[in-house]
């Protein structure tokens, strides 16, 4: 074969997806997975390259392309597996890979003619190689040795390949990939394990300037697993003179030179997992790095120096009961978190905590399309699953009915209060349309 065309997609899931989702285009950030992958595609191989995103466009009819890849999470693994079927019985050649195809991998090769599992920057080109010469093995696996740190491994992404009018922003940029925490909940250390990848700040820096970026989204789950690492990163940002926002643990309160390096770099919002306010909820989630009783403490530390907090948490845990609800809504109330989300217990696949209500018969739903963190896929210990449900969106709507809003907004009075005002608003929206989707009505097709 000579050269041939590839398409990349990313599928839709029930909440996220084209037209009858919930997010419009002002709460979408560009994805990094498939403008990698399309950069990753070696030159000598002659090979165009489209990219389709069902979360922000409908497929076209027929898609003209030899290979396809899809990356696949669990919420969207039945789109991507019916996706799979039809393009194979066109005959084209259909990869999957993607954290749920690294999860189950014996369940994804079952809907592919190969799949990839773990990160796929040395076995993704591998493959095209192997497609080219009509010798595609059945399945490429992340070698042991794979770093970030290979310049091979670091092409830009193409973002020019996206449909950039659809996309809130394209400056979207990552330095480091894993986490070195082991949450019982959590896909990652299952995954890929609990090495942190880091990319040469260098390279980062580079990326940002070529992009001319001044407003910069980092994707990465921790940027200050590795402290030292961050350090070095905050302090080579600051002389781009960007504001930025990304994610980071509660411990960013605890070391005050990081601190003081993360206001001078630009930060002004942080997602932070607070995931509950019970000890034993943590402790039993192994998450009790996490410490309830300093919350308060780092809200308003990161609110005097302007920064915005994303704080998401979690219900459906076994220490919660119906009064959780209440607990946890006047809780953000209280502290005036700026951008509070909710979200309720997901047991993914291949994580201990789906093995553990596995083996106790608690797994009531096994619709992967539910696995989104809005669903109720397991019998919860102590309320039922309406109660859950139920509590859940009622959360989401006090905390942001007009009253809600009003209270958190009076804290947070920085450079960015029109755009926290602006997700406050889209948020409200959110959470008084969000039982329209929980059953998932019209199918995700």
């Amino acid at each position: 074969m000579h050269s041939f065309k590839i398409a990349l997609i990313s599928p839709k899931g029930p909440l996220y997806r084209h037209r009858t989702g919930i997010f419009r285009k002002d709460l979408r950030a560009a994805p990094l997975t498939l403008t990698t992958l399309a950069a990753l595609v070696p030159n000598t191989l002659g090979a165009e390259v489209k990219i389709y995103d069902e979360g922000i466009e409908d497929l076209p009819a027929n898609i003209d392309a030899d290979l396809i890849g899809m990356t696949v999470i669990t919420g969207s693994a039945p789109r991507s597996y019916e996706l799979a079927e039809k393009f194979r019985n066109q005959g084209k050649t259909v990869i999957l890979g993607g954290p749920h195809v690294t999860l189950l991998a014996e369940e994804a090769k079952k809907h592919a003619d190969s799949i990839v599992t773990g990160y796929a920057e040395e076995s993704w080109p591998e493959l095209l190689y192997d497609f080219q010469n009509q010798n595609l093995k059945k399945h490429y696996v992340m070698s042991a040795s794979f770093s970030l740190e290979k310049k091979e491994n670091l092409p830009f992404p193409k973002r020019e390949l996206l449909r950039q009018k659809s996309y809130k922003t394209l400056n979207t940029f990552e330095a480091t990939r894993g986490c070195i925490h082991n949450c019982e909940f959590c896909v990652v250390p299952v995954a890929w394990g609990r090495r942190p990848f880091q990319k040469p700040i260098e390279h980062i820096v580079e990326d940002i300037k070529q992009r001319k970026a001044k407003q910069v989204l980092f994707y990465d789950l921790n940027l200050i697993a590795d402290k030292e690492y961050a350090k070095e990163l905050f302090k080579a940002l600051i002389p781009l003179k960007i504001y930025w926002v990304g994610l980071s643990t509660t411990l960013i309160g605890r070391d005050d030179e990081l601190f003081e390096l993360l206001v001078r770099s630009g930060c002004k919002g942080l997602l932070i997992g607070f995931e509950s306010i019970s000890k034993t909820t943590l402790r039993s989630t192994k998450k009790s790095f996490n410490d309830p009783d300093g919350y308060s403490e780092l809200i308003r530390k990161l609110r005097n120096v302007g920064i915005i907090i994303n704080g998401t948490f979690v219900f459906g845990n076994d220490d919660d009961d119906i009064s959780t609800f209440d607990a946890v809504r006047d809780f953000v109330i209280e502290n005036k978190i700026g951008l509070p989300r909710f979200s309720i217990l997901t047991p993914f696949p291949g994580t201990p905590l789906f093995q553990r209500l596995e083996k106790e018969n608690r797994i009531i739903d096994r619709d992967w399309s539910k696995y989104d963190g809005q669903h109720i896929v397991f019998q919860p210990k102590q309320m039922t699953p309406d109660q859950l449900q139920f509590g859940h969106e009622r959360v989401w709507k006090e905390v942001y009915s007009i009253k809600g809003i009003g209270k958190r907004a009076i804290g947070n009075f920085t450079s960015i209060f029109p755009i926290v005002l602006a997700a406050n608003s889209a948020y409200r929206y959110y959470a008084n349309n969000l039982s329209k989707f929980y059953t998932c009505r019209g199918g995700i097709v």
